[in-house]
């Protein structure tokens, strides 16, 4: 009985020491009219506006997301490569 109580400590331990849950944080939202709900769950307008088309909806930025830290390959400069 003490072992298996062991184990289960373990076990336990193992599964508390697992990275925890964060909220996902997306550029887009839709609000949507009648309900009063919103979705900001969308990486790209296109996507938002498909989510939203039919719906009586519209598309707005998220006004809380924040950029994954780092450079965003679409910020830098062009190369200059010598011809």
């Amino acid at each position: 009985m003490r072992l298996l109580l062991f184990i289960l400590g373990i076990s336990v331990g193992i599964v508390g020491i697992e990275n925890r849950a964060e909220a996902q944080n997306y550029p887009w939202c839709a609000l949507y009219s009648g309900t009063g709900g919103e979705n900001c769950g969308f990486t790209t307008l296109e996507q938002c506006m498909e989510t939203a088309r039919g719906l009586g909806s519209l598309c707005q930025p998220n006004t809380q997301y924040l950029p994954p830290p780092g450079s965003h390959p679409l910020s830098r400069g062009y190369r200059r490569y010598p011809y």
